[in-house]
């Protein structure tokens, strides 16, 4: 995982986005936030085992589905998969020890 900061590159209202093997932040405080870096580190599983194209294209279908569900693009934003299966367990430092392949189904 490197990090990259970078204003431009994550939009306001977001603290980073990982595209494997780099995480951009906004703000390089939260190179060291346990919790981020953990957060992070579930999306950049996700991306591997879906073979980093596939992630993003499911992502962009996902979420073109839940903003037309949630009407906002926050809420669908929160919806996915994906972001759901990261936020719920963000705070569980050993989660990806015992993570199985494909979690994040049980999220949609």
């Amino acid at each position: 995982m490197w990090f990259i900061i970078s204003k431009l590159l994550v939009p306001k209202g977001f603290s980073g986005i990982t595209v494997f093997p780099f995480v951009f932040m906004r703000d390089v405080s939260k190179a060291n936030d346990k919790v981020f870096r953990n957060h992070e580190k579930i999306h950049l599983r996700q991306q591997l085992e879906m073979l980093i194209l596939l992630f993003f294209i499911w992502y962009a279908v996902e979420f073109l589905i839940r903003l037309w569900q949630c009407g906002d693009r926050y809420n669908a934003y929160r919806s996915l998969s994906f972001e759901r299966e990261a936020y719920a367990n963000e705070q569980t430092m050993d989660y990806l020890e015992k993570r199985s392949f494909f979690s994040f189904l049980k999220y949609l």
